[in-house]
């Protein structure tokens, strides 16, 4: 029988070249998808700015968030591929809890 729910955690590393205000609407943006598509957000850990272990598209630092939410299998393919097409996104990486 197919799972009907699995938790998630993304991780999304937010380029800051634009500026902070700009990463916070890109954070509001992608809450607001997972909570259209997924439910409530259980979690949305702000890292703030950190530096990258080594520099990504020419930057040194990045803006940290984990978000934890609860959805059927589907979505977060979905949700990975916008985070990838995404301006303003460094890096992402989608797991199962």
């Amino acid at each position: 029988m197919a799972k009907v729910s699995e938790k998630y955690e993304v991780m999304v590393v937010f380029s800051l070249k634009n500026g902070e205000e700009q990463v916070k609407a890109l954070i509001e943006k992608f809450r607001a998808s997972i909570e259209r598509h997924a439910g409530a957000v259980e979690v949305n850990e702000d890292w703030g700015k950190r530096k990258l272990a080594y520099p990504i598209n020419d930057e040194a630092e990045g803006y940290y968030v984990i978000y934890t939410f609860e959805s059927k299998p589907e979505y977060p393919a979905e949700l990975s591929r916008r985070l990838n097409i995404a301006d303003g996104v460094l890096r992402s990486l989608v797991t199962v809890m």
